[in-house]
């Protein structure tokens, strides 16, 4: 589908300008020796990773009948309405629950959602997720995150 295509197109291209604008950040002479480009930097390339397999999946991809939820239907609004709703509750309880109940909560929702009948792996994903994120950023990068009610 083109629409597919061009989402695949402006998402390599917003991840090439993420990482020109994380080479715009200075270097400082005294600190880590890797300064505080390093996670920019290779969140950009991850960005332009995941950009590059998007397209390649819209390309690989056979156009099927459309469904209940192509652009322009009602359900197609009623999904994006959900979605932001569901991202604004997201962030307006992240620093009270804490990332990682938010996340995991936040991420198993969304997946019962597009990933329909799927529990095993929407729950492995969800949980995997948040906690390997959270000990990357907690415990191996040094953020800090909220703890919430759980204090972790």
């Amino acid at each position: 589908m083109l629409i597919d295509r061009i989402i695949g197109a402006a998402a390599l291209l917003l991840a090439a300008v993420y990482l020109y604008a994380t080479s715009q950040i200075p270097t400082l002479e005294i600190g880590d020796p890797l300064g505080p480009k390093a996670f920019p930097v290779l969140l950009g390339i991850a960005l332009i990773g995941a950009a590059i397999f998007l397209f390649i999946e819209t390309l690989k991809a056979e156009p099927g009948p459309a469904d209940a939820a192509s652009p322009g239907s009602r359900r197609h609004w009623w999904l994006l309405g959900g979605v932001v709703v569901w991202t604004a509750l997201y962030f307006a309880l992240f620093d009270k629950a804490g990332y990682l109940l938010a996340t995991v909560v936040y991420l198993l929702v969304m997946m019962a959602v597009f990933n329909k009948g799927k529990w095993v792996a929407n729950v492995l994903t969800t949980v995997l997720w948040a906690v390997g994120s959270y000990v990357l950023f907690v415990k191996i990068l040094g953020v800090q995150l909220p703890v919430g009610v759980f204090g972790f």
